[in-house]
């Protein structure tokens, strides 16, 4: 029977539920399931055209804040591909737009600031996010936990390094100059504003893990542009204050870059359980560099336009790669690109699925 959305009435209470059989929480734990577990970053979205008949009309905002819709679109690639995790359909500058900011998502560009923060006077009148600012989206994580059965529910949050390069920079940047030059000239500013980030992340995780979420995901989007003496410096202590502030909770907690090969230890000792891997890195020598554990990814996005046989032999390796690690979740090296075949996906999970750890 598909998933559906669950009424009010059926929601789960936020008692941690009990998910014994679900592949993707064993792997977690550095087990091995039955089959190895997959779900995509941005698995739900633009690639699907029941996303795109259910958003028409509707900002992005307007639906991350829309129970029902987030929910509804949240189960929408569960009911398609038959992915072993869901991933809560938001955006990472959902808490900022919650305590008040001026920010937009633009489409085709981003996230849009509407006033850059780079000074002294713009830290201190970052707003604090309260618990209820963002209950239209806990209210929609308890619909999900009611209506998913047996599949892991995972919540995330942007990492303070990347909230912060949006709020510096006024939107997405490709050499992060204004965030760099601040982190270095002003120090001490720099951990006030990361430190105010951590805890507008920790109170958006929070809500979600209250309302029932399995597992986490903290995403540092940009991370990949700092060296690693930077990132221990500069961003390490306050992604750890994240991920230790919902260790309590007991569930997984994942922690994922884009060109992060040079900081996948960093991250991991930040806290992670499961450490992310883009495309960029063949997931044994992340191991290696890791030294074990479990690790999550990574084949790389764009190759789901390639024929059928390259994708093939590519999940193939990646499988083949990940018997290195104590436990191996199969994702892809970043999101789904919008463009991308629906039923190639579903495609993928079958092999994933076929395919013995």
């Amino acid at each position: 029977m598909s998933p559906s959305v669950a009424s009010p009435a059926q929601t789960v209470p936020a008692a941690r539920r009990a998910l014994p059989g679900a592949p993707f929480l064993a792997a977690a734990r550095g087990e091995r399931p039955a089959h190895t577990p997959v779900w995509f970053m941005r698995q739900a979205g633009r690639s699907l055209p029941e996303y795109r008949a259910l958003r028409e009309g509707t900002s992005m905002f307007e639906a991350c804040f829309d129970p029902e819709m987030l929910a509804e679109i949240t189960l929408q690639p569960i009911r398609r591909h038959g992915v072993d995790a869901a991933i809560l359909f938001s955006d990472i500058v959902v808490p900022l737009k919650a305590a008040g900011l001026d920010i937009d998502i633009v489409a085709g560009t981003g996230p849009v600031v509407a006033e850059p923060i780079r000074d002294a006077a713009g830290v201190r009148a970052l707003p604090v996010l309260e618990p209820e600012q963002v209950e239209r989206v806990a209210e929609g994580v308890r619909l999900l936990v009611g209506s998913l059965g047996e599949t892991p529910l995972i919540g995330f949050a942007g990492a303070p390094f990347t909230l912060a390069s949006y709020l510096i920079e006024g939107g997405p940047s490709r050499n992060h100059e204004h965030t760099k030059a601040l982190m270095h000239s002003e120090p001490e500013l720099w951990h006030e504003l990361a430190g105010r980030l951590a805890d507008m992340a920790i109170t958006f995780l929070s809500a979600q893990l209250d309302a029932g979420a399995d597992a986490i995901q903290l995403f540092d989007s940009w991370a990949g542009a700092l060296s690693e003496r930077d990132y221990r410096e500069f961003v390490l202590p306050h992604s750890a204050k994240v991920l230790s502030a919902v260790a309590g909770y007991g569930v997984p907690r994942i922690h994922f870059g884009v060109g992060t090969g040079e900081l996948l230890v960093a991250m991991r000792d930040a806290g992670a359980d499961v450490v992310g891997v883009d495309w960029r890195i063949p997931l044994d020598e992340a191991v290696r560099r890791l030294g074990g554990g479990v690790v999550q990814g990574n084949l790389d996005p764009a190759l789901l336009h390639a024929s059928w046989p390259v994708i093939e032999a590519e999940v193939r390796r990646i499988l083949a790669e990940g018997r290195a690690a104590d436990g191996h979740i199969f994702n892809l090296g970043h999101g789904v690109l919008p463009g991308v075949d629906p039923d190639v996906l579903t495609r993928v999970v079958g092999l994933v699925h076929e395919l013995r750890p």
